[in-house]
């Protein structure tokens, strides 16, 4: 089984930083693991009363961004088999305040759109952010 396991949320002021981690192990049912740089690895994020939307994810040498975090959050990757993602989070804004998820696919970020949360077949069980 995988396991997905994020740390770093809490609360912060506005404008602030938080740096959320996801640490990955574990085989899918199909023997694959996440450590193959080309497995599409996300964080998702859902706000009270909100649907769960995609926020970035990273995979195959690429990344990519919901328009709302664009130029204020990084995604990023261990690359030396650590197998740990990253989410940089700047300039946090009370909007950002949710529960951030990781998530896990096999199948490349430019396959099945990268945001469809669906499509993920691994999921950790969520760090809150909170931003006042």
């Amino acid at each position: 089984d995988v396991q997905l396991v994020e740390s770093g949320g809490g609360s912060v002021q506005a404008g602030g930083s938080l740096r959320l981690s996801c640490a990955a192990s574990g085989t899918t049912s199909s023997g694959n693991t996440y450590s193959d740089s080309s497995a599409c690895m996300a964080w998702f994020r859902q706000a009270p009363g909100k649907e769960r939307e995609g926020v970035a994810a990273i995979g195959g040498g690429a990344s990519f961004y919901a328009d709302s975090v664009k130029g204020r959050f990084t995604i990023s990757r261990d690359s030396d088999g650590r197998n740990t993602m990253y989410l940089q989070m700047d300039s946090l804004q009370p909007d950002d305040t949710a529960m951030y998820y990781c998530a896990g696919r096999i199948l490349r970020c430019d396959g099945i759109a990268w945001n469809r949360d669906r499509s993920f077949g691994s999921w950790g069980q969520g760090t809150q952010v909170t931003v006042s």
